[in-house]
């Protein structure tokens, strides 16, 4: 499946369900804390690079609305650091 990287993607800066999971620790490292804690070690995972934060969260049975909320407000506590 050939996936555009965040980069390439809608220009919100905002991550969405359909972003690789990989490309996400990648480009926002400090989202690693909240993966950690729903126990969304995936990025430790091969297939990190492959797959989508969405399947990713119904794998492991986490509400993937409530991830993306959170991993979108560590990330703009960030864009607001940095501002």
């Amino acid at each position: 499946m050939n996936r555009p990287c965040i980069s390439q993607e809608k220009g919100s800066g905002m991550i969405d369900k359909e972003m690789i999971i990989g490309e996400i620790v990648r480009r926002y490292p400090q989202t690693l804390a909240v993966f950690e804690k729903y126990k969304l070690t995936c990025f430790e995972c091969q297939i990190a690079d492959f797959e989508a934060l969405e399947h990713g969260a119904g794998v492991h049975h986490v509400d993937v609305e409530t991830l993306l909320r959170e991993l979108n407000e560590v990330i703009g506590e960030q864009d607001q650091a940095e501002g």
